[in-house]
């Protein structure tokens, strides 16, 4: 099954200029939701006033080299291991790879195999594996990670608008696996047509999910970056450094509190998990 190419099957039936067509209306349709999820709600309009009052605020220049690094340290670190989602614990956090990495690698391999016509054999391995590590991330996410789930004792099988994006996600992975492990059979053709919805309702309900929130957060987590370098502080008052003596001198409990051995003051917030449903 995993070396599989479902395409090369599937070109029997259905032409390959076909499923180029649609696979390349699904990207466009991706590129025009998101342009018009940002213009809709304003989130470009957002970001380039506030990088703008950044630019006036900043104390100090940040050079292209700078911004490079800055750029890059984004990539690998915000992006590439959702290191951001380490605040919310880890279990969220490795939910987070699995599907976002599995998703890279499905859409990877449905281009290589469906468009560019590759038969190479690593492709049908990444495209069932990618799939089902999107199944593994994404249904451990929806029963037991989500927020209104895990901390507000509501059912799983709740559903609302803002659910589009994992939903159709998964199902798009899922019905890929199982068309894929029953292709050729009257179920198979079953499983084909739900795929293909799922992705229709994946790739073309952009506006109407978080999908274009993957391309919007990597800028916003640079802007983060190039705010903290420049000393703008993302447009907040300067507070000052805590070790600096001025600042000491106006809080003098500060180093009791923030210093190497502050007093123990119970776990806090830290005590349960908020599951006070």
């Amino acid at each position: 099954m995993f070396s599989n190419n479902p395409f090369a099957g599937l070109a029997y039936t259905i032409s390959t200029e076909v499923i180029q067509i649609a696979i390349i209306l699904m990207i466009f349709s991706v590129i025009a939701g998101t342009l018009f999820d940002v213009i809709h709600k304003k989130s470009a309009k957002y970001f380039f006033e506030n990088w703008r009052k950044s630019n006036t605020n900043a104390i100090k220049e940040v050079g292209s080299g700078e911004v490079a690094k800055l750029a890059i340290e984004t990539l690998v670190v915000d992006v590439a291991t959702s290191a951001e989602l380490g605040l919310c614990g880890t279990d969220r956090r490795i939910a987070h790879l699995l599907t976002m990495w599995g998703f890279v690698a499905h859409v990877s391999a449905t281009v290589a195999m469906a468009i560019v016509g590759s038969e190479s054999a690593i492709w049908p391995i990444l495209w069932h594996f990618g799939a089902l590590s999107v199944c593994v991330g994404g249904y451990w996410f929806w029963f037991f990670i989500r927020v209104d789930v895990s901390a507000e004792g509501n059912s799983p099988f709740r559903l609302i608008r803002a659910d589009l994006f994992v939903l159709s996600l998964v199902g798009t992975t899922t019905f890929a696996l199982l068309w894929s492990l029953t292709q050729g059979t009257a179920t198979g053709w079953v499983f084909f047509g739900l795929y293909v919805l799922s992705a229709v309702a994946l790739f073309g309900g952009v506006p109407w999910s978080k999908f274009s929130h993957m391309f919007f957060k990597p800028a916003a987590a640079l802007q983060k970056k190039i705010s903290k370098a420049d000393g703008s502080q993302e447009n907040m008052p300067d507070v000052g450094e805590m070790n600096d003596p001025a600042i000491q001198a106006k809080f003098p409990d500060l180093p009791m509190y923030l210093g190497e051995n502050p007093p123990n003051m119970g776990l806090g917030i830290k005590r349960e998990k908020p599951r006070h449903y």
